[in-house]
């Protein structure tokens, strides 16, 4: 299985890495890397007969999305067949890396390695938007020039892509930081690995991206203050906790340079689409969700037919509508509607009931970081479209893996039960000797 996770979180690296996997080679690169993933899964099933697998209800509703696209391109209930098929591969890539995910994360270590490559992943991608920002103009890495009218950060084309990255990564640190999930020694480490994202996604200046972080550590707070058991002294050094980390944060990018940021935040006409602009699009999106209320008119096919629902228009091709609700139920239908609701549903039962079961400090602090990445990009996806950046995508359905997991025992559990499993092989070994009369004697007897 080290093959299976280590090339799972590769290819997330690598979609994160080129531009968010928003050009046609990155996303056939993600596609044929999901596919090879799952042939060495499957060679490894194959080997290991007695691996049993782990299949999650959320599976379904991801399902259901392939099912319509599938639907779409069989009965000819699509504006353009070329954008639906596309679309169902890619579809079909993020089911395949979704469900690999649970096979392949399973044990404390497995889980303890994938939080740290969220952690530092998350540090250095941050740390290079910081760079950036302060040394380049409108290039990515120093090379890659876009026209005047994009804003990337990081390896990002649009800078509340990138603030969607951060709400995706930043949530882990700070779970373990509040619910003490590392060594106290690591401390000093985890809170520095956090600040310098904390930083980034301000100085982007992504008013849904700040806003959805600020939501983020109110609902770490929430759990935090709300979890059975806790005494009020633990309550207050967690309240103490984020504040401190709140203001290095903000002492940070005053030091790095608070001037820019607060110039772009309160600009709200550069460069990025205008609010008024964002509501013409909603109402365009459900035009078309009302033409075509069952179907939808495509999964993918959103920036065909919109040109005919225009409300508002402006000259520029509008292939998303920032709001990534509003498109599922214009590309999908009331089908895509059903499959939407049910995902969410079922998000939210597998959360409750995993929060609450028994397990340790590390376990506790993992689900409640991903609890809290998986509600600042829902509530992003209002203003934006961060599900549809493939690279943004595979990182939620990450931390909805992460999610579903299986609560995991205390360490000093594990550690308990290891001396009586061995125990109990030495006593098997001994009954088995004494009946075949070979006489086996205790070690150290």
């Amino acid at each position: 299985m080290k093959a299976l996770r280590a090339g799972l979180l590769l290819l997330i690296a690598f979609a994160v890495l080129s531009f968010g996997a928003v050009d046609v080679w990155s996303q056939s690169i993600v596609e044929i890397g999901a596919a090879l993933l799952l042939v060495i899964w499957a060679v490894i099933s194959w080997v290991n007969p007695e691996m049993n697998v782990r299949w999650t209800p959320l599976n379904w509703p991801l399902l259901g999305f392939v099912a319509i696209a599938g639907l779409q391109l069989l009965f000819r209930g699509t504006a353009s067949a070329f954008l639906t098929r596309a679309e169902l591969l890619r579809l079909a890539a993020y089911f395949i890396i979704f469900f690999l995910t649970a096979q392949a994360f399973r044990s404390r270590k497995d889980w303890s390695r994938l939080a740290w490559f969220v952690i530092c992943f998350g540090f250095a991608v941050s740390l290079l938007g910081i760079m950036q920002h302060f040394t380049s103009g409108n290039e990515i890495y120093w090379m890659r020039r876009f026209r005047t009218d994009v804003d990337p950060f990081g390896p990002y084309v649009n800078r509340n892509d990138f603030a969607g990255f951060v709400e995706l990564t930043l949530p882990i640190g700070l779970g373990l930081l509040l619910f003490r999930g590392v060594h106290k020694d690591l401390f000093p480490l985890l809170a520095l690995l956090t600040i310098v994202p904390v930083s980034a996604a301000i100085l982007s200046s992504s008013r849904g991206g700040i806003m959805s972080l600020a939501f983020e550590i109110g609902v770490l707070f929430l759990l935090a203050v709300t979890r059975t058991g806790t005494s009020r002294k633990k309550r207050r050094s967690r309240a103490a906790a984020v504040g401190l980390l709140a203001l290095a944060a903000i002492v940070f990018v005053s030091w790095v340079g608070a001037g820019k940021a607060v110039e772009r935040f309160s600009n709200l006409s550069h460069p990025e689409v205008t609010l008024s602009r964002r509501a013409s699009m909603g109402r365009g999106a459900l035009r078309i969700f009302l033409a075509h209320p069952i179907k939808g008119c495509g999964l993918g096919a959103l920036v065909n037919v919109f040109p005919r629902y225009e409300t508002d228009y402006d000259g520029r091709i509008v292939d998303h509508v920032h709001d990534d609700y509003l498109e599922a139920l214009a590309e999908a239908g009331i089908l895509g509607g059903i499959c939407g609701l049910s995902f969410l549903w079922l998000l939210y039962r597998e959360g409750r009931k995993n929060w609450g079961a028994e397990q340790g400090q590390f376990s506790r602090a993992l689900h409640a970081g991903a609890i809290a990445a998986v509600c600042g990009l829902l509530l992003h996806s209002f203003v934006d479209f961060n599900l549809h950046i493939p690279a943004n995508a595979l990182l939620f359905l990450l931390q909805v893996s992460v999610v579903a997991s299986p609560p995991l025992p205390p360490a000093s559990a594990q550690r308990a039960r290891r001396p009586s499993s061995q125990a109990e092989r030495l006593r098997e070994s001994l009954s088995v000797g004494q009946r075949s009369g070979s006489g086996v004697t205790p070690p150290d007897a």
